[in-house]
């Protein structure tokens, strides 16, 4: 390797520091919560809630583990898991003999529902109450950049 590291500045390496601490005691906290009362793990709650956001609840599994970033191998165990619980079901593809649906069931859309309010209310608690509404838009702002151009690269 012939090129020289981009050393981070000390400003750089708090704000860097500060979103991944932020990012871990957040997500810490939320999914303690999460399984706590609701009996849903983080990974299950993300998955139950890109299906709801799609129509009719289901997603093709890949489509699921890219918008995830997970492995598929990760995807295919845990919507395995899932799908014991009976959460989710996988469905093959009609048009696609190597592809396969996952689609969220009545017990996986009571499962969010009682998990949602809780939820909700944490991110509220321990996040959104303590944000100024200009530094929500700044933070939108800077989020929805970096993912467009994460989208624009996938590698």
């Amino acid at each position: 390797m012939t090129e020289t590291a981009r050393w981070l500045t000390p400003e750089e390496q708090r704000a860097w520091r500060g979103f991944v601490r932020l990012h871990e005691r957040l997500g810490g906290r939320l999914g303690r919560l999460l399984q706590s009362e609701s009996k849903v793990s983080p990974a299950d709650y993300a998955v139950l809630v890109h299906l709801t956001d799609s129509p009719e609840g289901r997603q093709r599994h890949q489509d699921l583990a890219r918008a995830l970033e997970w492995e598929k191998s990760r995807m295919s165990h845990h919507i395995a898991r899932m799908a014991g619980r009976g959460m989710v079901v996988r469905e093959e593809c009609p048009e696609d003999g190597r592809g396969a649906f996952v689609v969220i069931t009545d017990a996986g859309r009571e499962a969010i529902e009682a998990a949602a309010p809780r939820h909700v209310e944490a991110v509220r608690e321990l996040f959104l109450d303590h944000v100024t509404p200009a530094e929500l838009r700044v933070l939108t702002e800077i989020s929805e950049r970096v993912i467009r151009r994460m989208d624009e690269d996938p590698s």
